[in-house]
């Protein structure tokens, strides 16, 4: 895709919230809502500027980023060995297999209040809540990938003189590399939504912490600005991050053309 081809996608996917924009503060006015309950678009500007001004809301920023990208990783660390000697091992997957789909279902906001009680209040307790929000996606992913290279690679593979850690770096890893970076963008959207309601119960500081004390104060317009900013951050890290990667592996090792 040529950049006018992405300028025109980017325009696409950006006029809905061009829209809302618009029709925020007309509605505001015309339905004269009490701002206590929802506040204008200027109270939730002015509120932006303020929070840069002081610095607070790169500290809350940095925090929440911190705890993402330290869960993620060490989710992605454990997963992937495990889905992929859930791959290659019939046993190991019949046995593991259906605790993942289990615990799957568990992972991220259900383990906090556990998380807080092994951990306490803080980096820990969170990042174990990102951890499970990563890891179980990401695992089972991988054992998609795996399970789908055809034996027949396999065989040649192993025909050609190929070991076990070459069969594993030239053969699994690269056959099941997209869906791995699937489960990634996946699992970093249900970690992303566990962030937040980890922040908001077990710390003093993160994007939830932010807009859950300033419900405490009735600053709506922080409350809002926060919701952006959570909203924007994802959207940026899946557009720009997540997104490319994805593709760029499918198209690497997938079965898609690059345009």
């Amino acid at each position: 895709m040529g950049w006018t081809g992405r300028i025109l996608a980017g325009a696409k996917f950006l006029a809905p919230l061009a829209v809302l924009l618009v029709l925020w503060p007309i509605l505001i006015r015309a339905f004269n809502v009490n701002p206590q309950i929802f506040p204008d678009i200027t109270a939730v500007a002015r509120a932006g500027l303020e929070s840069i001004r002081d610095g607070s809301l790169f500290a809350h920023m940095g925090a929440s980023l911190a705890r993402v990208a330290v869960g993620t990783v060490l989710a992605i660390l454990v997963a992937v060995p495990l889905g992929v000697l859930m791959g290659v091992s019939p046993g190991v997957s019949a046995f593991l297999t259906p605790l993942l789909r289990f615990f799957s279902v568990l992972a991220g906001i259900a383990w906090i209040p556990i998380a807080t009680l092994w951990f306490g209040y803080g980096f820990g307790a969170i990042t174990f809540v990102i951890f499970n929000a990563v890891f179980f996606i990401v695992a089972y992913n991988t054992l998609l990938g795996v399970s789908t290279i055809p034996m027949q690679v396999r065989n040649a593979a192993a025909s050609l003189g190929a070991g076990r850690w070459t069969m594993l770096a030239e053969v699994l890893l690269p056959g099941a590399l997209p869906n791995i970076v699937t489960g990634v963008r996946t699992g970093l959207g249900f970690a992303w939504r566990g962030l937040i309601a980890a922040e908001i119960i077990a710390t003093n500081i993160g994007l939830g912490y932010m807009i859950f004390v300033a419900r405490d104060f009735y600053r709506t317009e922080v409350i809002v600005f926060g919701m952006i900013v959570i909203g924007a951050l994802w959207l940026l890290i899946d557009r720009l991050l997540l997104a490319p990667v994805e593709r760029a592996t499918i198209e690497r090792w997938g079965m898609v053309r690059s345009a």
